[in-house]
Parts: structure tokens; C-alpha cells; sequence
């Protein structure tokens, strides 16, 4: 959603048309607020519960906060939705099939399908089924995941796929239920990740020095999500879950990935080992810097 019109004047029709529509969004998403909502102007900075009028009042005057540009207090969430009787686990939103394009299919069957990487997991000796002599349940997932990579399939055709196989195949066999399952046995071979909270207005990301806070010290946004009350008590401040995650791929293991295979590594080590060097800039690697 384009949401410039914070930036246009406060007396164009375009700011007036943007406020109109923040505040249809707020009474749309937040329908128990008793048409009270927070405030997001420059100096309320959604701390204050007023009336539509008066956050109008507030905006027109004052100004809407520039970088409240998710409205995550308005009932806005920054993540996929998902059926119902799906599995809740935020490790099913783990992007693996990008990781493969981003180092491509070949080189990545060739690194995992390793010996050295095959010791890691017993998945690797565990026969699709018995008396299986193709596919174990690790070269198995690997090659329906490249696959589907390849060929950009979404997660509800590969698990529906995955479904069907299973059916397939004798009672005992070990394919994955979902593609949740199928990519946490990936993992363990070292597509891991780091979740880090950050700041929903990308002011920050939630380490180092900023681990410990629970709101950003730039444009002072709580770190987690409203408050969620059950029968008893509300959950405490650090149990809600985060208004963002930023998922972080290591670049280290992902190098080590890439050199394990030779015709990638050679690739890679090109603009040193093979490239021209006569002064002519032909390629990022001529550059003096």
C-alpha cells in the first residue's frame, strides 16, 4: 500500500484523502476501540487514544509521524496469514528454496549429497522405504525441494504434492508430511538462520547494545506486539511476540557451500585466477578499488 501521502503537503487533497484512509483503516481493524484509536501524529506518537475527529485535528495540524509507515497499532501485521489448521511455527516461513536459486541447483545437490555432509544426519542412511535402494529421506526431500525451487512451486501445491507421493508409496515410507517437515531436515545440514526483532519502522535491528530494550530509541515503537490478555493475566512484555523478525542467512557457511564444489569455486575465484588484467575496465574487478 502506497502510503507518500505522509510526505505531500498538509493542505493538498492528497494528504487529506491519506488521512481519510488511515482512519477507515483504524476504525475497519480495531473495531472494540470504542472509536477511540492511537494517536500517530509527531507528538502523540501512538501513545494517545483520541477520537477520529481529533486524531484528524492532530495530523492536519501537527503531522503524521513519517515513520510510522506500518500500522502495526491499527490492527496492520507484517507477516503472511495462513490457514487456520495449519501448523503455527515461524520456522515454516524459511525461504530454502531461495538459498538454492541464489547458488543454483547443481552446485547445490553436489555439496549436499556429499559423504562428508551425509555422516551429519542419520536421514541420509534412512531408506525412502524399505528395501528402498534410490532414494533415502534426505536425497529424496532434497531433490522434491530443488524442484520446487526450479520451478517456483507455492508451499500449498509442494505440500499437497507431498501429500499425494505419500500416499503413493508403502505404508511405512518416511516422506515428509508438509514442507514445515521437509525443510527442518535440511537445516541440520547447515541452512540455518538467525532471527533478530527489529524495529517494525526499520529504524534498528534488536542487538548488540539494542538487545535488551523493548522499544526503539528512534522513533519509540514497542518492540512486540499489543498486548494479549487471557482469563488471568496479560502475558508478560517479553513473551509477546515481536512486531518483526529479521531472518539472517550467515554468509560464512554459504561461502563454504559455494567452494565445496569445484565448478563453483572456480567461478568464483575468476576475476583472480583467469581475468585480463591490462588496465581496460571490461568487469567490476578491473576497478582501482
Amino acid at each position: 500500500m502506497d502510503r507518500k501521502w505522509v510526505y505531500a503537503p498538509r493542505t493538498s487533497l492528497e494528504y487529506e484523502n491519506g488521512v481519510n484512509e488511515f482512519l477507515e483503516f483504524a476504525s475497519k481493524h480495531d473495531p472494540d476501540s470504542n472509536g477511540k484509536f492511537l494517536c500517530p501524529c509527531v507528538n502523540c506518537l501512538n501513545e494517545r487514544r483520541l477520537s477520529a475527529d481529533q486524531i484528524r485535528e492532530h495530523v492536519v495540524c501537527d503531522g503524521f509521524n513519517k515513520g510510522y509507515t506500518k500500522w502495526i497499532w491499527h490492527g496492520e501485521f507484517d507477516m503472511p496469514s495462513r490457514p487456520k489448521n495449519e501448523e503455527v511455527d515461524e520456522d515454516m516461513y524459511d525461504r530454502v528454496e531461495e538459498m538454492i536459486n541464489d547458488i543454483g541447483a547443481e552446485a547445490f545437490e553436489q555439496v549436499y549429497t556429499s559423504g562428508v555432509c551425509e555422516t551429519l544426519s542419520t536421514n541420509a542412511e534412512k531408506p525412502l522405504y524399505k528395501d528402498c535402494e534410490n532414494f533415502s529421506r534426505l536425497s529424496a526431500v532434497l531433490k522434491l525441494i530443488t524442484l520446487k525451487a526450479a520451478n517456483g512451486w507455492s508451499d500449498k501445491s509442494f505440500m499437497e504434492l507431498l501429500g499425494l507421493l505419500k500416499s503413493m508409496l508403502p505404508e511405512d515410507n518416511e516422506l515428509p508430511n508438509s514442507n514445515y517437515e521437509a525443510k527442518k531436515i535440511l537445516c541440520p545440514l547447515g541452512l540455518g538462520y538467525k532471527k533478530i526483532h527489529a524495529c517494525p519502522n526499520d529504524c534498528i535491528l534488536y542487538r548488540n547494545e539494542y538487545k535488551s530494550l523493548h522499544e526503539c530509541p528512534m522513533c519509540g515503537v514497542s518492540r512486540y506486539r499489543k498486548e494479549v490478555h487471557t482469563k488471568s493475566n496479560a502475558l508478560k512484555i517479553t513473551n509477546r511476540p515481536p512486531t518483526k523478525v529479521l531472518w539472517y542467512l550467515p554468509i560464512i557457511p554459504r561461502f563454504k557451500r559455494l567452494f565445496a564444489s569445484a565448478k563453483e569455486a572456480k567461478n568464483l575465484r575468476w576475476h583472480a585466477d583467469e581475468r585480463i588484467d591490462d588496465g581496460m575496465l571490461r568487469h567490476p574487478g578491473d576497478s582501482p578499488q
